[in-house]
Parts: C-alpha cells; structure tokens; sequence
C-alpha cells in the first residue's frame, strides 16, 4: 500500500538545498532522500518534496494530483506559517521542517481524508502516513487503544494502537520541536442556526455545488464510482453522468441473504442515469480469504465490518481497469441522514415536558422498570423515559456492546485494572461539549465528523480502496459544500423527524422518487448468519477467538459462550462482537509475525 515515513534528528538538521530534490530508488521501490538530519521514504508518486528558503515541505496524497503540492504547501507556509492550511480545499496530509526555526508541524484536512502520524524518541521525530510505520519510534501495544478499539471498533484520534505513537486529528495543526509537541485546531466549525430566508435560491445553490464538487474530482483523473443505491452515491453517480454525458461506470455490493441485499435500488439508480453498473454478490468463500488480508492491511485493529463490502467494490473496479472512484461519504453527516438523528430529537423532546411533571410522575416509576413492565401498554413508555433521563453524549452509547449486562464478563481482571473504563467517555464528552453550535442536530452533526466519518467510515474506505489499488474521491467533503452545510437551518436538514429534508428537496427531479423514499440501510454485512451456515468460515472465527482468549484480554469463557452459544440465539447482534474480536486477533497475529521477521 502507498506510504510515506521519515525521521529527523533536531541535532543534526543542516542548511537544505532549494528546489526539487533528486529522489534516490531504494528497496522495495521506495523513493528516498537524505539531507543532514533528514531521512524520507515514500512510495512512487505517493508524495511530493521540495527544500525552499530553509523550509523542505512533503505533500502526501493520491498519485494523480501530480507534483507540484509540495511547492505549493511551501510558498504557503512562507507566507501563512501555522495558518497555512486555513482555506485549503480537499484531503492532504502535510509536514513542514523548518530548519531556520528548528521546528516540525504536521497537519490534515478537515475529516483526515489524508492521515498523519507521529512519535518522537530521543530528540528524533518520526512520522508517517500509518501508525506502524512511523520510524525510530518504539512500538508497545496499549492496553488503553484495545479498550477503546472494543469500545468503538476502531481507536480515535489522537491515539493510536502504540503507545508512543499519536495520529494528528483532523482538522489540526501539530508543532514539534526537540522538546515537546503541540496539537490545536486550526479549523472550528461554526453554525449558523436561525438564517431559514431564501429557501430557493438555496436549494439551487446546493445543486450548483454538488455539480461543482463532482467536476472538481472528476478533473483529477477519470473516475468510476461507489452504487449502493442510497441518496448520496446516486447522486455522486447521477452528477457524474449529467456532467460528462458518458456512461459512468459504477460499482455495487450485494449479498444472497434476506434483508441485507440492497441491489435493487443500485439498479433503479443505474436505470434512471443510464450507468454502465457492476454488480457482485460477496460470498462466504470471498470473506474465507480475504479478512485475513483486510484485517492485516490496516495500521492499527479495525472493525467496520462494511470494510469488507467497500474493498470488494474497488477490487471488481480495479480489475477493470479503474484506478479512481468517488464516494458518497459526508452526505448523512452534513445534511442530516442518519436515523439516530430523529430518534435523538425523540429523546430530547422528553425535556421539554414540565420538570415537576418528569421528576414526580414519571421517572420514579421508569427507574423501577419492572413496575412498568407490568403495566400494559406502558412498557415503551417507560423505555423512553429510561433513554430520554440520560444525557447527550451518553445517550448515544446506550446500545453500546460493551455497555450490554452480558457484556461485563467480559474482560480479563488483570487487563480491566491497566484500562481507564470511562476513558472513551471522555473523550466523547470532550468533542460533543467543543461544538459551536445551540441545537441538538448540530450538535451531533458535528460529532459525528468526528467519530463517524474521520474515524470510521474515511478510514474504511480509503483503507479498503487502496488495498485493492484504488484512490478515492470524495466530493460531498469539499470546502464548499462544508461550509454551505454550516449555513443551513437545522429545521431544514431535519423536518420534523424527516431526515435530510433540504437534500431531498433539492434533488426532488434529479432522484428517482424510490431512491428518495428509500430508508437507509449501506453496506450491511450478513455475517453472525454465514458463520453459522458455513464450515470454513466458521473454522476461521473459531480459530480467531481461540487466539484472542489466549492473550488476557477477554475471558475465555465468555468467549466460548459468545461462539458456542449467545451467536445462534441472535448472529445479526453477536456477530457484530465476534467481528471485532476476530479482526482484534488477526491484526496482532499479523503484526506479532511482522514483527518477527
């Protein structure tokens, strides 16, 4: 996969030479550079490096945006300093040394579409585009990071799997010089909530600026797209289409399981923009031999288990040829799509009731839940009064896994007391309280920025895309149509409990109606009922779990009983616990063997 890593020695940084610098092949088809104090690999065409008035600057990023970045990050830097990557549109991930300040910066695009990491180990800074490639650094796994990993299926921003290795979050600007590291934001966003004037200018300027999204990533190389036959790919497809009066080649995941196949509505989208659609149907044998691979090709435990669903999507592009795609990703996170969004809003209703009202007559007999449960008719009632009393963000993990009374067998006892528990909370709490914004949508809109896409979902499919040798565009997370979406009243992106209002009634003649209807569904992957049915699946996750019960992480008894047991009784829910502990022990078993060698 591409990458990019380097080393510098703050002790023996010397004077850099101005202009291009002459890369040197090295093994594995590295390019590779030494200054004085400076080491840098990358793979061809991965990244670009230019020295210029004592500043050597290395732009990353996909191969077809060509040379040049890295000057151009440089002339910004002179001028800018820290604030260069204000208004800068698109992903990047950038490093700057400054010899004339003796100093490292570091930063990322808005959502990490790009992704940086770094340590520092005796006056040396190591950085690199993955976790375990970050040079010069120690690698010990942290008992924290797979806490967290089971907490979120993946590990946040700014930690990282290492222990003394950190990712930059997006959005953020980190300084290093020989002594310490400095992390801060240099882009906050900030919502306008109360402008509902000119409804129909804007919905036409919204379609104006998803049209110029698209071109824009289209102009990079030719590209095929993402179907899943939900609002946001059909878009990106439909506007690809209308733009270069071509059939666009298009690319759709099912699966031969009762409801989980979402083909049809690919089909209708394919139909209504007259795409040239591909369609294939993963099999059990697919996921045999291919999760280990997935599992192993990330920097860190993943455990999206839609991964598998996106990298089968670019692998049938890729074999025909397409180097590039554009995803739909960022539509439901800046609009309003998900339907947690109007369940929350449910919720939230609840404290508009009068207080006396829910302390007096209504909560007493919600926390005695059996008292409820008795009752005809009120078993809903007090649910949602149970859900409604607690508070936001917490509120949002209620049907966590590891929040589940069958869940707190779990651990280990010598792993649990190594663990901050209440860690991953915080760390919640620290990003839904930064929010500048006064209503609930927002609000979680802004988290999820956060926690869905730069930490989930970007990772998933820039991961599974470039596994299968393929870049991804993603023109919904442009600077424009991010900072259109700030100016759109909440009342607009969710009307009522209608979920992303406004996008819908802007492209209301452009969708198909079915498309439009459609509730949301993605990627969904069947696979707590495969493993049941199929005997090499089966073998692989068996013999996952027996490795992950091996390591003092989670008990082996309730390993057993999550495989032997608790899977048949509910494999849509268990499964998903089974996929993070398979993934969990297949990624340690892959790096143990790395390692090793």
């Amino acid at each position: 996969m591409p990458r990019a890593a380097g080393l510098i020695d703050f002790s023996a940084l010397g004077s850099l030479p101005t202009g291009d610098l002459n890369a040197a092949e090295g093994t594995n088809g590295l390019q590779t550079v030494r200054l004085a104090g400076i080491d840098i690999d990358w793979s061809r065409g991965f990244a670009d490096v230019i020295c210029k008035d004592g500043v050597l600057a290395i732009a990353v990023g996909s191969p077809e945006r060509g040379r040049g970045d890295a000057k151009r990050w440089a002339d910004r830097y002179l001028v800018e300093g820290e604030r260069a990557p204000n208004d800068v549109d698109g992903g990047f991930a950038v490093v700057i040394v400054d010899c004339r300040q003796r100093k490292v910066l570091l930063f990322v695009d808005r959502f990490s579409i790009e992704t940086l990491c770094y340590g520092s180990e005796n006056g040396k800074i190591g950085f690199a585009t993955s976790a375990r490639d970050v040079p010069g650094v120690g690698k010990t796994i942290s008992a924290q990071a797979i806490y967290d990993y089971l907490y979120f299926h993946m590990i946040p921003s700014p930690k990282t799997i290492f222990t003394q290795i950190r990712r930059v979050e997006p959005a953020h600007t980190v300084v290093i010089n020989g002594h310490s590291a400095r992390a801060s934001p240099y882009w906050v966003p900030s919502f306008t909530e109360d402008n509902d004037r000119d409804l129909q200018r804007r919905l036409d300027e919204f379609v104006a600026l998803v049209e110029r999204s698209v071109a824009a990533e289209a102009a990079v190389a030719a590209p095929a797209c993402f179907l899943s036959g939900g609002t946001d790919s059909s878009t990106i497809a439909g506007m690809l289409a209308r733009l270069t009066g071509e059939r666009v080649h298009a690319y759709s995941i099912g699966f031969e399981t009762k409801g989980y196949d979402e083909m049809e509505y690919a089909r209708i989208a394919a139909r209504h923009f007259n795409l040239d659609h591909h369609e294939y149907y993963i099999t059990p044998g697919d996921l045999v031999r291919s999760i280990p691979k997935v599992a192993s090709s990330f920097d860190q435990p993943f455990g999206n288990s839609s991964v598998l669903p996106a990298y089968y999507c670019a692998l049938q592009a890729h074999g025909d040829g397409v180097t590039r795609m554009l995803a739909g990703d960022g539509g439901d996170e800046l609009f309003g799509g998900n339907s947690r969004y109007a369940a929350q809003k449910l919720f939230e209703a609840y404290h508009k009731l009068p207080g006396a009202v829910r302390r007096t007559i209504l909560e007493p007999p919600a926390r005695s839940w059996p008292l409820f449960k008795r009752v005809p008719g009120f078993r809903q009632v007090g649910g949602y009064v149970r859900h409604s009393m607690v508070t936001m963000p917490a509120r949002l993990e209620t049907f966590n896994l590891l929040h589940q009374p069958e869940m707190q067998s779990m651990l280990e006892s010598d792993f649990a007391a190594n663990i901050d528990a209440h860690h991953p909370y915080d760390q919640q709490k620290a990003i839904w309280d930064a929010v500048d914004a006064r209503t609930l949508t927002n609000r979680m809109l802004a988290y999820d920025w956060k926690f869905t896409l730069a930490d989930s979902d970007l990772p998933k499919v820039r991961g599974a895309s470039r596994l299968a040798g393929v870049s991804v565009g993603y023109p919904f997370l442009s600077r424009a149509l991010t900072d259109f979406s700030l100016s759109i009243p909440p009342k607009w992106k969710l009307k009522g409990l209608k979920l992303r209002w406004f996008f819908k009634e802007a492209l209301r003649d452009f969708l198909p109606e079915a498309i439009l209807r459609k509730k949301k569904h993605g990627f969904g992957l069947p696979f707590g009922f495969w493993v049941l049915e199929h005997a090499d699946l089966r073998d692989l996750v068996r013999d996952a779990l027996q490795g992950i019960s091996r390591r003092g992480v989670v008990r082996p008894q309730f390993v057993s009983a999550l495989f032997d047991r608790h899977l048949a009784e509910a494999p849509g829910y268990y499964g998903e616990m089974v996929w993070i502990l398979m993934m969990l022990e297949l990624w340690l078993l892959a790096q143990e063997n790395a390692t090793s060698r």
